[in-house]
């Protein structure tokens, strides 16, 4: 996998390294957008060859017509399976909750590790429509600690808005890293705009005299949200 910041890529560069990415965890991946491409191209051809007109000119039509359906086919099932096979390489792996809230729309921000212990239990935050998210990874016992602790700190200066915890895993009543996002999105709205910034205002106070720990590197060579950006292009 190449080291290049993907933000220094142009699309070709980024298609191929999202793609060597997938491929080291869906072998099949090459089939798959091979069969997308031909029951897409397929499916337009036949759409376009109905059209009335003269036979020339529907032959060049549903020419046109499978091409660009196929494309739009085949990366449709590129992008899913590629951001597939990313969470899935980020599932077991130290941060890997931190890179699958880095996939947040805009409208999020998100800090990662700003609590964490000597284990490398860490607690990741995200502020958004639904309030405060605070995201706990490592050792479920240990992180209820963790968590209460950050939960207190941030009432004190953001007591009317909504604080929800969340733990990243496989057990009972965690949350596993390829659902992390869509939890996080469906904890409502409770939150608007003008107020979002007020929040992380205050928020300051409290990361003010936190330590930088920057998150450990892993096999995926940018944030899942430079993951969106290699399937449009930066």
């Amino acid at each position: 996998m190449s080291d290049l910041d993907p933000s220094k890529m142009n699309r070709r560069q980024q298609l191929r390294a999202t793609y060597r990415m997938a491929k080291q965890t869906d072998r099949r991946l090459g089939l798959w957008l091979l069969g997308a491409f031909v029951l897409g191209a397929a499916l337009g051809f036949a759409l376009f060859w109905l059209l009335p007109g003269s036979g020339t000119v529907s032959l060049v039509l549903s020419i046109i017509g499978a091409l660009m359906l196929g494309l739009l086919a085949l990366l449709i099932v590129f992008g899913r399976r590629a951001q597939a096979a990313a969470y899935k390489q980020m599932e077991g792996q130290l941060g890997g909750g931190a890179r699958a809230l880095s996939m947040l729309r805009r409208g999020w921000r998100t800090d990662q590790m700003v609590a964490f212990n000597k284990q490398q239990d860490m607690v990741h935050r995200v502020v958004g429509p639904p309030g405060i998210v605070l995201v706990g990874e490592g050792n479920a016992s240990r992180l209820k600690a963790l968590l209460a602790t950050e939960e207190r700190r941030h009432a004190r200066v953001a007591s009317e808005v909504p604080i929800h915890t969340v733990v990243v895993g496989d057990g009972e009543g965690q949350v596993p890293v390829r659902k992390l996002v869509r939890h996080v999105n469906k904890l409502g709205r409770k939150v608007k705009g003008a107020e979002l910034t007020d929040v992380l205002s205050r928020l300051k106070a409290i990361d003010a005299n936190r330590p930088n720990i920057p998150l450990p590197k892993g096999p995926i060579p940018t944030s899942m949200k430079g993951l969106r950006g290699q399937m449009r292009g930066r």
